[in-house]
């Protein structure tokens, strides 16, 4: 079975339909593969393209990356104490909106999870087996915490409380893909559909009117599931699922989403979500949102989303099986 999902704002289509081939273009960036997909006019030549699609994302890394001792990022982690320091501006806007996230969601998502998510080998000090013990894991939590930072948002500068390490593995993808997408409007490029590591935006049309259609990700063991397929018009999905990447130990499953509250991998049997996708105007908020629901549950998941006007689909692990809940603004997508 299939289920369509169509954008509250469709009626409002361009006048005319584009004219062109569709080109897809491929590479690598952030530590992971993009696509993009757009119609080509004549004053746009495909390698020309490429490289505003990867200079895009190659300054994303330059400043962001946890992975290059020498980005904006980790110049920041590994700073002195009590210091200020000035933030680039993508830098800035991704900061600003982790802070106002964490807030938002009383710290489900928390940009300085960086050293919790280290010692669990999800981070670039390498992958783990065994799970750290519980000394390490209290005394790390104590090098975390939002309210640690002080971002300064009239001179864009941001305070080094001491020992703070800032990780923007839950947003900056998606910001990367918003990065890319305003490349592409400026160059003139209105129909388009970009992918990075999974998140993804699409903006206008296909010369047969269609927009760009996807099918939203399931977990690998939801083989009966509905198909959600989405009209991606001027709109971003981004998913977080337990599934991408994690270890297994003593037979439990340890996934790469962190816990800010606790220290510890979100917990099947606890939480009981699996798989979370968020639609939204923009790849970084679907983002960050769908790993803070992914911490939240699905309650209190489906609370902010009802209050925020936010369309998610969660995929709950039952007793008898794999469960979705629908979000009021994605019900109202349904067709």
């Amino acid at each position: 079975m299939r289920r369509v999902l169509i954008p509250q704002h469709l009626h409002a289509l361009p006048p005319a339909l584009p004219a062109g081939e569709q080109v897809t273009l491929n590479g690598q960036s952030m530590g992971t593969s993009w696509t993009v997909r757009y119609i080509q006019t004549p004053q746009h030549a495909p390698e020309a393209v490429r490289a505003l699609i990867q200079d895009a994302l190659d300054l994303v890394v330059s400043q962001m990356s946890t992975w290059q001792a020498d980005s904006s990022l980790s110049r920041f982690n590994s700073a002195d104490a009590n210091t200020w320091h000035a933030l680039p501006e993508a830098f800035f806007t991704v900061m600003d909106c982790a802070l106002n996230l964490a807030a938002d969601t009383q710290g489900a998502f928390d940009p300085t999870i960086g050293p919790l998510v280290n010692i669990w080998g999800f981070g670039p000090h390498g992958q783990r087996s065994t799970p750290p013990d519980a000394r390490e894991i209290s005394e790390t939590q104590l090098r975390c915490g939002w309210q640690r930072l002080q971002l300064d948002r009239e001179n864009k500068r941001l305070w080094q409380p001491g020992n703070a390490y800032v990780d923007f593995s839950g947003i900056a993808k998606g910001y990367g893909v918003d990065r890319v997408a305003s490349a592409l409007q400026q160059a003139g490029i209105d129909n388009y559909l970009v992918e990075v590591g999974g998140e993804l935006y699409g903006a206008g049309l296909k010369p047969d009117g269609q927009p760009w259609w996807i099918a939203l990700e399931t977990p690998p063991d939801m083989t009966q599931a509905t198909e959600s397929i989405v009209a991606l018009y001027g709109l971003a999905a981004a998913t977080s699922g337990d599934y991408r990447r994690y270890f297994t130990h003593d037979h439990r499953h340890y996934a790469h989403t962190i816990d800010p509250r606790t220290g510890y991998p979100v917990d099947r049997s606890v939480n009981a979500l699996v798989s979370v996708t968020v639609l939204h105007d923009t790849c970084m908020q679907a983002d960050a949102l769908a790993t803070a629901f992914t911490v939240m549950g699905v309650p209190a998941a489906l609370a902010y989303a009802s209050k925020h006007n936010i369309a998610t689909l969660l995929t709950e692990q039952q007793t008898g099986g794999l469960q979705e809940h629908f979000s009021p603004a994605l019900q109202a997508m349904l067709e």
